[in-house]
């Protein structure tokens, strides 16, 4: 027998997803589908993500944050793609918790980021659950016709940058679960980058034809950077100690006996949500101008050379990881 759902779907969709609707293709969310004309000279980009609660997100996070964290997430991909956001097709698996206050509560968090970041809702679902609560998204974005960016295009000769810091995803997780020793305000600017993290969609876009390859980091560092290698047919030395930090990961890092080990973490934890590049020594510059445009921090932190793999270095030294990244195996 099918559950009832106590909030009540139709009052849900009506009262606070239909405000989010696209005014024009949604259909008032009244349809089964929505309908997007075509766009000349324009590729269309998607990309699916969805969290789970006790994997992606805590029992006790905020539901505006877990709304905002979904679609940031799958707006990262946009951004590694060199795309411009459009809309997105929502599904919802409400578990008990998820009564009317936390479902306005999650509405109100996707309001916060449609307006952020120029997106509006398509269509989607909502279901009941036993539990745990999950959520998931597809991400619409437009691009111009044949320019997406892939993980494939790193060449030999290559720098290697990435945007942003390093690690806060990670170091947000056990700020979260107060499993940090760090001053109040840097454990609640880590546990905000955790659940809030910041897609680089702009400046995606910004650099678009200026770098051969490009992708989110979700997974942690090393991973991503694994991923380009393989994609790229070739291999990136990663320069540990050149990995930007914000003040609170510098802070728990001085904190560590063994600062290796404490970078390792670092850069394999995930949840970063930064875009990491490469790009060729005729355009570096470039790129360097147009992250000082939008205010944002840009970090070369390794090579690309003729091989395979990611391989690590600490002060000149070559390093042995004992792990690369999150993965859910």
């Amino acid at each position: 027998m099918p559950a009832v759902d106590a909030a009540g779907e139709f009052e849900t969709i009506q009262k606070l997803l239909r405000p989010l609707a696209h005014p024009d293709y949604a259909r008032g969310l009244a349809d089964d589908v929505a309908v997007l004309p075509s766009r000349p000279g324009f590729d269309l980009v998607l990309t699916k993500d969805a969290i789970v609660e006790g994997v992606h997100f805590l029992p006790d996070d905020p539901l505006d944050t877990v709304a905002q964290k979904l679609l940031r997430a799958n707006l990262s991909d946009l951004a590694s793609k060199g795309a411009e956001p459009f809309g997105y097709l929502l599904a919802c698996h409400w578990s008990p918790r998820c009564g009317w206050p936390e479902r306005e509560a999650f509405a109100e968090g996707l309001a916060t980021d449609q307006a952020a970041f120029g997106v509006q809702l398509l269509g989607g679902d909502t279901v009941l659950t036993p539990g745990p609560a999950s959520f998931s998204a597809t991400l619409l974005g437009w691009l111009p016709k044949g320019e997406a960016v892939s993980r494939g295009g790193a060449r030999p000769g290559d720098a290697v940058y990435v945007t942003g810091t390093i690690g806060d995803g990670w170091l947000g997780l056990q700020a979260a679960q107060g499993r940090l020793s760090l001053e109040p305000e840097r454990v609640e600017a880590l546990a905000e980058r955790y659940r809030r993290p910041v897609p680089r969609v702009v400046f995606g876009r910004a650099v678009r034809g200026l770098v051969t390859a490009m992708m989110d980091v979700s997974d942690g560092l090393v991973g991503d950077l694994g991923h380009v290698a393989r994609a790229s047919g070739a291999a990136i030395t990663l320069d540990l100690e050149l990995t930007p930090r914000s003040a609170a990961a510098q802070a728990w890092l001085e904190s560590r006996t063994d600062p290796e080990a404490a970078l390792e973490r670092l850069v394999t934890g995930g949840d970063d949500y930064e875009l990491v590049l490469t790009v060729s020594p005729r355009d570096e510059a470039a790129v360097k101008r147009e992250a000082d445009r939008l205010h944002l921090r840009l970090t070369r932190i390794g090579e690309v050379q003729a091989g395979a793999g990611v391989s690590a270095r600490y002060l000149g030294q070559a390093l042995t990881l004992s792990r690369t990244g999150w993965t859910h195996d």
